[in-house]
């Protein structure tokens, strides 16, 4: 729970910073523009001018300050470990058998029997698993079928993959540029903040994270992670 508030309150830092900065960023270039067309021979309000000069002071002073705050959230980079994948998995089992069990839905888990190690922050990693498989559990909750949910890790010579397959409606087409943005959700109680700090996590890992819809109905969202030969320490 620590490491998705830190997620969260991060990726709200800085989609604050990002939107706040755009209307300074407009406020800042108008009123320069204000200031260029009376600062001249024969100015039109000299009181207007000394107004512009003002809101640009002003604007530029908070486009800093906002600066300050979001690297007040700015997270640490991970503190990575040497770690068997299969054991970091064993650790977080029994908090996804109680998700499972309160949605009422069958999970599972398919790991081969040897993997690559990884370098990661074991418990930024547990989170992103977590997350994706409560949201899998969320989706297939209203499956005209058993509900069920699939998670599946597999390895090839550079990465190792976790993939969490659910039999819910899938992502529509309109909503999947959005789907990892901070504060979006689909849900009725969401904070929007799952995806976006999974998405945060995985690539501070220098790995990648993405989802794609089912043949045969749902979704599968997949993150992938450099083995531990393949990571720059």
């Amino acid at each position: 729970m620590e490491i998705a508030r830190a997620s969260a309150l991060a990726e709200m830092a800085s989609g604050v910073a990002h939107e706040l900065n755009q209307s300074l960023g407009a406020i800042a270039t108008f009123s320069q523009a204000g200031e260029r067309m009376l600062d001249r021979a024969e100015p039109m309000v000299d009181r207007a001018l000394d107004v512009f000069r003002e809101i640009n002071r002003v604007s530029l002073g908070a486009g800093q300050s906002i600066l300050r705050i979001r690297n007040l959230f700015e997270q640490e980079q991970p503190k990575r470990i040497r770690c068997n994948f299969p054991e970091v998995i064993k650790q977080l089992r029994p908090f996804i058998d109680i998700l499972a069990t309160s949605a009422r839905c069958g999970v599972q888990l398919h790991i081969p029997e040897s993997l690559p190690d990884l370098m990661i922050d074991r418990l930024r990693i547990q989170h992103v698993l977590y997350a994706l498989t409560q949201n899998a559990l969320d989706a297939s909750a209203d499956s005209l079928n058993a509900p069920s949910v699939r998670i599946d890790i597999c390895a090839d010579r550079y990465t190792v993959e976790t993939a969490v397959s659910d039999c819910g409606p899938g992502v529509p087409e309109n909503l999947k540029s959005q789907i990892f943005r901070p504060f979006f959700t689909t849900k009725a109680k969401g904070n929007g903040l799952g995806l976006a700090s999974s998405r945060a996590i995985v690539e501070s890992h220098e790995g990648t994270i993405g989802f794609d819809n089912l043949p045969a109905g749902g979704c599968r969202f997949w993150f992938r992670l450099p083995c531990a030969d393949n990571t720059s320490e």
